[in-house]
């Protein structure tokens, strides 16, 4: 049996693995054409390489023991942390919070492999394992994704970050982002655990491979800019138990699960394409106003003080409009167009607004069609 490396039928099942259990609903964004799609699936069936399990009016596709055994024996070290032992992903339980959280990793591992993110073992160095920090650093192919599980391999060192709800991290040239996903639904949230996950990466990677104390910031994953909404105005619900805006990272920025996510996380990813943004939006712009104590990147010629908005921080944006309000200050906020709706909703008509095409970015900064 083989399989090519570069084919959909690979990269589904490399997935599969990945997540545990690759929930139909989102095959749609691995394979666009239903029919093709389709047609991949009725292969690695009958070839006895990926089963349907359907339970709970919830649908996903499996790995069989022969396609386990397969994957094994063709990359070992890419596999192994999720094919073998007790692992959830080898190891699935049937119950439908279980499979949820599989199908929610899955969500996010989409948006990390359209976005360019090497999220496998053997595409990176192994950070997370006692005795690293005698390492040397010496990769430079930012950025790069490590799992919770990963991380977990430190043993001890992680007990009490173990209930954290953090997917994993993505490593950048500047700082270090904890990846978060809440699927369709505000996810459960300790704000002691997720401040323990702050300091652990602040202390763990300070030195190697960031020079001193590194910059932790938070990206929440999300099914549609509707949830970026509810996250917004969250309070936590009845008992407090759910998602709010607080201090664990002094910046939370929403990215949706589609493909204008996708875009945000490669922009957030790298320094240099907002830098290149920054110094084109503020081309018609004047300096900020470093005495103002108002969060702002730049002021119109009227003295109104602008955001730049399209990294959706939403704690930087709570703030701005909140100094707004305070302080009587006019403000500008500037966004990507699909963003646009979501801000206007929660910020209301007081403020301007000033739309940046996502496509124009794209060919413009990307070179993409």
């Amino acid at each position: 049996m083989l399989i090519l490396k570069d084919s959909t039928r690979y990269h589904l099942l490399e997935l599969t693995a990945l997540c545990g259990e690759f929930p139909a609903d989102q095959l749609y964004r691995l394979i666009p054409s239903s029919s093709y799609a389709e047609k991949v699936i009725t292969q690695l069936k009958s070839e006895k390489l990926l089963r349907v399990h359907y339970r709970d009016k919830l649908r996903g596709y499996r790995l069989t023991k022969r396609s386990k055994e397969y994957l094994l024996q063709e990359a070992p070290k890419r596999f192994a942390l999720y094919l073998t032992g007790n692992a959830d992903t080898n190891q699935i339980r049937s119950e439908k919070s279980r499979r949820l959280r599989l199908h929610l990793r899955a969500e996010g591992y989409l948006t990390l492999f359209h976005a360019g993110i090497p999220v496998f073992p053997d595409e990176k160095p192994d950070l997370f394992f006692p005795g690293y920090k005698a390492g040397i650093w010496n990769v430079r192919s930012y950025p790069l994704f490590y799992s919770a599980r990963e991380i977990k391999r430190l043993g001890d060192d992680t007990t009490k970050i173990r209930n954290s709800r953090c997917m994993g991290i993505v490593l950048t040239s500047e700082c270090i982002f904890a990846i978060y996903n809440t699927g369709n639904a505000l996810m459960k949230w300790e704000y002691r655990t997720e401040i323990r996950v702050n300091a652990f990466l602040q202390q763990y990677l300070s030195g190697n491979p960031y020079p001193g104390i590194p910059k932790v910031r938070a990206i929440m994953l999300g099914r549609d800019m509707d949830m970026a909404y509810r996250l917004l105005t969250s309070t936590g619900g009845h008992k407090k138990a759910f998602f709010s805006l607080d201090t664990s990272y002094e910046h939370f920025h929403y990215v949706p699960n589609t493909p204008e996510g996708e875009l945000l996380l490669k922009v957030l990813c790298s320094p240099l394409l907002q830098k290149r943004l920054n110094q084109l939006l503020r081309s018609d712009l004047l300096p900020p106003d470093r005495q103002l104590a108002i969060e702002h990147d730049a002021l119109t010629s009227e003295k109104d003080v602008v955001l730049f908005a399209y990294d959706f921080d939403m704690l930087r944006i709570n703030k701005f409009n909140t100094a707004l309000k305070l302080f009587g200050r006019r403000g500008v906020l500037i966004a990507f167009d699909f963003q646009l709706p979501v801000l206007k909703a929660f910020l209301g008509e007081d403020l301007q607004y000033s739309s940046i095409d996502l496509l124009k970015f794209k060919r413009g900064f990307l070179h993409g069609p």
